[in-house]
Parts: C-alpha cells; structure tokens; sequence
C-alpha cells in the first residue's frame, strides 16, 4: 500500500486581529483524498483557519501550500477548491441549473458540457429533474445538496464545507452527513469540514483536529481521539465523561476507596501525586444485585455497590446517574441499555453492582 501523499501543508500559521490572537502556530498536514475535520467550540479558531485555506483572510504569518504549490497569498479565485457555507448561499433569482453551473459559466465551460455537468452532478447529490427549479422551491436539505452539487461543478482539488449542517433539522441532518460522506470517498476528494457538533465529526472524518483557544490540541483518528485523548480539554469536550479526583501514592493510584495498581492502566502515571481520573460512561459495566441475576464477584476490587439516583431516557439507551459509597460524595453516569433497564425492573433507587474498566481509565 502506497504512503498517504500530502496535499495540504499548514505551517506555522497565525492570525491576529489586533491584540487578540485568534490562531497561533497551526502546523498541520492532509493527505489527498482525505476527510478532516476541524472540531472545537465557537471562537476556537477552526472558521478562521478555514478562511485562511480558503483565501478569505490572510494570516498574520505562517504559510499554506496546496499540492506542492504556495498558496498563502493567492486570492480566493486563483485557489482550487470549492466551498459550501451554513447558509446555502444559492443565488435566490437563479435556476438550479445556473446556480450549479455558475463557475463552469465563469470558466466560460461550452454550454453543453456545463449542461451535462450540471446533469451529472443534480443525480449525484440525489436531485434528478430539479433543474428548472428556484431555491426557494426546495427544503432546507435539498438547498445544502444543490450547494454541494456547485462547490463540485468544476471538479476541485479541495473541498472546504463550513458547518453546513447546522441549519438542518436532526433526522436530515444525519441523512445529509452519510450522503456527504459517501459522496467524498466515491469522488475522492481532499476534504475540510468545520463543525462543532462532535457526532459530526466522529461519524465522518478520516482524522479529527480538535481546537481550542487559537491552537489544536490534538490530531487523530475518530477512535484516537474519543478512547485516548491528549489532554483534558479533549477528554471533556469529545463525548460525555466522568471526571473524579485521584492520588497516585508509588504504583497505586487511589480513586475514593479504590486502590488500582497502575500496572493495570493503559496510561504512564502522571508524575504529580494529585490526578484527574477520567472514566467514559460506557466503561463501567453494570449488574442487578437481586432476583438471582449474575453478578460481579464482590471480591474484585474493581467491583462496587451502587445505587440509581436518576435515569434519563434517551432511546434505545439510558443516561444512568447514580451514587456509589465508593465515589462519595462525587456520582458517576454510566451508559445502560433500555433492556438491561427493564429486564432487571431497574428504577430510580435500585441498587446496582458495578465494574469499572481500569484500562479505560485515563489520568491528567
């Protein structure tokens, strides 16, 4: 298998506006064919750095090269991408033909081959015989699939797509995702996504760049990212956690009135005595105690007793808060499915058994 080729080298970029530092250092490489996203909350700097890919800013220093080319100081015009914005951007007064067509007619494309690119690609976002139609014709979803159809009109290197699922209801929302994805990998083009919605970004890139306060803290895979997580920040802003405070005392780490021998973590021991112990709902496993249900050996000191304080449904699983003596006065959530729930009777107040996975356990 042949390496991944860089296509888009990010070195050193910074932005200021004024004295305040919106990016600072962006180092960073994508490979070709590659979906990125660019992850974080609002004002983290993921929308300027796109800007400056895009030519839309110009950093305050730093340099951008796109296919073995120095981009930092071309115009947006002279770049080779297409974009899509959260708000569709569709000229209102135009057709979907010409608006899917509008840079192939800027490229003075002959009619007939933008014709026929404008056919090809209405099909390929799943919109056949719309072309005589106006924008405001369409849902909010077929609006963002004709944007798309535009950004590929002219066949891109680079396609850079600003949040543009946000302004999407929940259920076309997720339907648009998979179809842009799958759209990307048919077509194989080098990809950006900004977005802030962390399921967004786990579902669909090849690799994740989490941003926070003008940096990135940390560049990996959807599974790097959520199971080993570089700093606290990512551990708290990818998927949900529980956070406990922990001593180290030699080789045990001591978490209530828990004492793990570090050998059993996944994690170096952090060098101070005081830790953050950072656990995912989902690595505590969980037993009834009564009506003759298997359960855990209470001598396993990974093993404590629980009880239910509070459970918020949310489908097929639950969002499970309860209080253990163990973790006093700190509660934990944990993840349990709605049959688990129900077979077991479990309601608010039950008592559970429950085992935490010490290799899952990360340590800041």
């Amino acid at each position: 298998m042949s390496p991944p080729q860089p296509y888009l080298q990010i070195r050193g970029i910074r932005k200021n506006f004024g004295a305040f530092t919106a990016l600072s250092n962006i180092d960073l490489t994508i490979n070709k064919g590659e979906f990125v996203c660019f992850l974080g909350p609002s004002g983290c700097g993921k929308t300027t750095l796109l800007r400056i890919i895009a030519g839309l800013e110009v950093p305050t220093s730093g340099s951008i090269e796109q296919n073995g080319a120095d981009i930092t100081r071309r115009p947006p015009a002279e770049r080779d991408y297409g974009i899509v914005f959260q708000s569709y951007a569709l000229f209102p007064n135009l057709t979907i033909a010409d608006n899917v067509a509008y840079g192939l007619t800027n490229r003075k494309t002959p009619r007939a081959d933008a014709n026929a690119r404008v056919r090809e690609l209405v099909k390929l976002v799943g919109l056949p015989g719309s072309e005589s139609k106006y924008p405001g014709q369409l849902s909010g979803g077929q609006q963002q699939r004709i944007a798309l159809a535009r950004a590929l009109a002219t066949s891109p290197g680079l396609l850079l797509l600003d949040e543009p699922l946000s302004a999407l209801d929940a259920l076309e929302r997720v339907r648009l995702r998979g179809e842009i994805r799958a759209l990307q990998q048919t077509l194989g083009v080098t990809t950006i996504m900004v977005t802030h919605d962390q399921e967004e970004a786990l579902s669909l890139a090849d690799r994740i760049v989490v941003m926070n306060h003008g940096v990135i803290e940390q560049v990996g895979t959807a599974m790097e990212i959520y199971r080993e997580p570089a700093s606290p920040f990512v551990a708290d802003f990818v998927g949900k956690v529980n956070v406990l405070p922990g001593t180290v005392d030699g080789r045990v780490l001591h978490v209530g009135s828990f004492a793990l021998p570090l050998d059993s973590l996944a994690d170096e021991p952090p060098q101070r005595k005081d830790v953050k112990v950072y656990l995912r709902p989902e690595d505590v496993l969980a037993r009834a105690t009564g009506g003759g249900a298997p359960s855990f050996d209470v001598n396993d000191p990974h093993v404590f007793e629980a009880q239910i304080e509070k459970i918020e449904f949310l489908g097929s699983f639950c969002h499970v808060h309860v209080s253990a003596p163990a973790f006093a006065p700190h509660r934990l959530t944990v993840y349990l499915s709605l049959n688990f729930l129900t077979e077991q009777s479990l309601t608010e107040r039950s008592n559970l058994r429950l085992k935490l996975l010490p290799e899952r356990l990360r340590l800041f």
